[in-house]
């Protein structure tokens, strides 16, 4: 007899010399229809299962012989083997033979650590300071940034201000400061037509927008919170239904009141805005240069898409105002420290080999294209060219080389400190040295080629990781709690000295000046530029000033959709209007140099 069939008789025996059950109300079984209710158990494995597969799901191993899986085959005691004890046909502990394990709980979303508590349905104030912005955003945004996306920002801001202050929330003077910039950012549409400055500018002042938002100190709050305002809006969509609900439902606070004093408002201004435009042709004429035109270019169903957009928007930035999502807390710790020999080694290799480049390119600038000439050949502005973006993705290659160094640095001790500033700083200071051959050959290429976007956009780009870099170096010897923001706060600079600066007028105007000393003049692509070139091409003399400026777009847009430099190229035309001059031939030819 097996011993399930032993252990079964013993326990009738032992209940049968005990003697019949007490009369009452009998205990509940476990598992049974009078339990109490009890949380989901967690998921139960065979010992040494738990690798493959969960509860149950070894059913099919243990297949009865007629291929049926529902067949488990039963032990002595004729229970099914793989019964879970939590079922009420597993098999008693001592005749189980099955011994079970629990597997550890799922981890929590990755968010859940970070995210702050629902907050309450917003207000009144800002709910009218969302319509605001939906209203704005279909009327104002259908014609092009400018001046609009300055008006924009200043409802959007009053939003997170209410949603802030009703969650009891007052902002930091880091948080005003970042807002602060992100306006400032925002005059670049309001000075340029150009548009690759225009969109640097506004991405700039939405992450700014974001971390003021936010409040991240860290790089992980730096890198994330813009992607935290695109991951709130399904919620605030649904934060802001909750609270228009709350106020129409009635109350004290109803929305009820100001729908209808909005709308009585509206009519009053509708229909005597009309008799006093009929009434008066220069008051029309005001109030059309002032009122957006609906019926526009653009379309209603585009400006109804735009109105959503801009309620999104708003309630996105007013929902992270009132609970901000805490990035900073998802930043990785640092790394596992490594032994000073492993960790110096490969970094005081890189500093030599730096110091060896640093040391032909010291030859190369000093003496001039003597030295290129007789190295390798080319001409120096050949040499400029061919270099230049091997240096700028090597500089970017260092600042991840810096980052990484940094993670894994030893920190034992003083010595560890004074190591790891004697090797980075050295590979920093070296790297400065690389930022200036790489931009010192960017400037012999564009004097000889002439000054086009890309390059000028790549110089650019090369003179602020030199900044970075320069940050690195203060971050080494002041701390490093101040680096993610520091670097941000560089970005910021120079994209708005960027836009202010009028690339595009600068390429015209460098380009001029090259063609005065005698150099051809590629018009052509003078002829795509911005309005913002118009200034410097209305130099040329005709027919190249008119070949020159038929193509530069200056549209007679809305007040609110015209930037400082269409309102600037808009005068110049009027008052020297484009003549009809036969210009293919023009655009095509090298142009020998004709500047008034």
């Amino acid at each position: 007899m097996s011993n399930g069939v032993e252990g079964n008789e013993e326990r009738r025996r032992a209940a049968d010399a005990a003697g019949p059950e007490p009369q009452g109300v009998p205990e509940p079984r476990p598992g049974g229809p009078d339990a109490a209710a009890e949380p989901e158990p967690a998921t139960l494995v065979k010992a040494g299962t738990a690798d493959r597969t969960e509860a149950g799901a070894g059913a099919k191993a243990d297949e009865a012989p007629d291929g049926h899986p529902d067949a488990a085959a039963p032990d002595a005691s004729g229970t099914p083997a793989d019964a879970p004890p939590d079922s009420p046909n597993a098999p008693d502990a001592e005749s189980d033979g099955i011994r079970y394990e629990r597997l550890p709980d799922a981890p929590p979303p990755i968010l859940d650590g970070v995210r702050a508590k629902p907050p309450a349905p917003p207000g009144l104030a800002t709910l009218v300071a969302a319509a605001v912005t939906a209203v704005l955003s279909g009327l104002l945004l259908g014609d092009g940034l400018a001046v609009n996306a300055l008006i924009l920002a200043l409802p959007l801001a009053a939003a997170a201000w209410f949603a802030a202050r009703q969650a009891g929330r007052r902002p930091r003077r880091s948080s005003l400061c970042w807002g602060a910039g992100g306006l400032a950012l925002l005059a670049v549409p309001v000075w340029s037509d150009a548009e690759w400055p225009t969109l640097l500018a506004v991405l700039a002042a939405a992450g700014l927008g974001a971390l003021a938002l936010h409040g991240s100190r860290k790089w992980s709050g730096v890198l994330l919170a813009p992607l935290g305002l695109v991951l709130v809006v399904r919620r605030a969509l649904v934060w802001g239904w909750r609270g228009v609900r709350e106020r129409t439902a009635g109350g004290g606070k109803d929305l009820g009141p100001m729908l209808r004093s909005v709308l009585v408002a509206v009519v009053l201004l509708v229909v005597f805005g009309g008799l006093f435009a009929a009434a008066d042709q220069a008051f029309a004429d005001l109030l059309g240069s002032l009122v957006p035109d609906v019926d526009g270019g653009s379309g209603v169903p585009w400006r109804l898409f735009l109105a959503v957009l801009g309620t999104a928007t708003a309630l996105a930035v007013a929902h992270t105002a009132a609970a901000p999502t805490r990035w900073d807390g998802l930043g990785p710790g640092p790394g596992r420290a490594r032994g000073r020999v492993e960790w110096a080694l490969p970094l005081v290799l890189l500093d030599l080999l730096f110091a060896a480049f640093v040391a032909v390119q010291a030859a190369v600038l000093l003496r001039g294209e003597d030295v290129v000439r007789s190295s390798n050949g080319l001409t120096y502005s050949e040499y400029a060219r061919e270099g230049f973006w091997q240096l700028l993705f090597a500089t970017v290659l260092t600042l991840a080389v810096i980052s990484v160094a940094v993670r894994v640095a030893p920190r034992s001790g003083p010595r560890d400190q004074l190591l790891v500033r004697a090797v980075l700083g050295t590979l920093c200071l070296l790297t400065l040295v690389v930022v200036a051959s790489a931009v010192r050959r960017m400037d012999l290429y564009m004097g000889e080629y002439g000054l086009t976007r890309l390059r000028l956009s790549v110089v650019a780009m090369e003179l602020w990781l030199g900044v970075v870099v320069l940050l690195i170096l203060a971050a080494g010897v002041f701390g490093a709690r101040l680096l993610p923001r520091a670097v941000l706060a560089s970005a910021a600079v120079a994209v708005l000295a960027f836009g202010l600066a009028s690339p595009d007028k600068l390429i015209a105007e460098s380009n001029l000046d090259a063609h005065r000393d005698g150099r051809t003049l590629d018009l052509a692509y003078l002829s795509g530029l911005s309005a913002d070139a118009v200034p410097a091409l209305d130099r040329l003399d005709e027919p190249l000033r008119s070949c020159a400026l038929r193509s530069i777009a200056v549209p007679g847009a809305p007040w609110y959709a015209t930037s400082l430099s269409q309102a600037r190229a808009h005068e110049i035309l009027t008052a020297r209007p484009v003549r009809n001059h036969p210009c293919r031939d023009i655009l095509t030819d090298d142009i020998h140099p004709s500047v008034r």
